[in-house]
């Protein structure tokens, strides 16, 4: 956790449909995002490998794929959509879909380069609205769905998020995806019940164990999901 004692709030933004606020504060040139009224940092400019495993162990299986389709869910900081773009032709379209339009400027302006401007790069279309409506609205369409939402399973600031992980919104997922194509979610804690729910809505599920940052720190759960032919 960064030191508050000498952390600078920078801005804050309000999360829509909820009371609380998303803040952003710097200490050096380490950033942080917290949510007001819950202890602890939702998220650290430095220990971000968790969020680069999600983007890298999802894309990496889409470089054989001709014009690969992603939707990520949630753009936080940019790590998991920059691991993501390394691992993509120039040929692949990315749609991110970020709820909060705060954390969209931040990421052009004060977070930019953190993880490398990769809302710059043309194969990037941010949508400010909800990734749950265009998992509803996709059929067939994507070779990958990546939600790094909230805090995974658990809804830890938004309890519209559940929906996502509820077997009704693993199926929307499923639907979402083409054939052999991979749901991948991040989570701060594993979960059994989940990895059961992701089998009964129709998927093969890998789950990984990943450090915070760079082989130490706290242990993250990703669930790789691949909808079976």
């Amino acid at each position: 956790m960064t030191d508050r004692k000498h952390t600078q709030l920078i801005d804050s933004t309000q999360i829509p449909g909820s009371d609380a606020e998303l803040q952003l504060f710097v200490r050096d040139d380490t950033y942080t995002i917290r949510i007001t009224d819950i202890p602890g940092d939702l998220m650290n400019s430095r220990s971000h490998s968790s969020e680069d495993s999600l983007g890298t162990l999802s894309c990496r299986r889409l470089q054989q794929v001709n014009s690969a389709r992603v939707l990520i869910g949630g753009l936080g900081m940019g790590f998991t959509l920059a691991a993501a773009l390394s691992c993509l032709d120039a040929d692949a379209r990315v749609v991110v879909a970020e709820l909060v339009p705060g954390v969209v400027e931040w990421n052009r302006q004060q977070l930019g380069e953190c993880a490398g401007h990769p809302l710059k790069d043309s194969r990037v279309t941010i949508r400010s609205e909800d990734v749950r409506n265009l998992i509803e609205a996709a059929s067939n369409d994507f070779d990958a769905i990546l939600l790094d939402v909230d805090n995974g399973p658990e809804a830890l600031t938004h309890p519209h998020n559940d929906h996502l992980y509820s077997l009704t919104g693993l199926q929307q997922a499923h639907q979402a995806l083409r054939s052999g194509g991979t749901l991948a979610v991040w989570s701060a804690a594993p979960s059994a019940t989940f990895s059961r729910r992701l089998e009964s809505a129709g998927f093969s599920v890998t789950e990984k164990q990943v450090r915070a940052h760079k082989g130490r720190g706290a242990r993250h759960t990703i669930w790789l999901a691949t909808r079976r032919a």
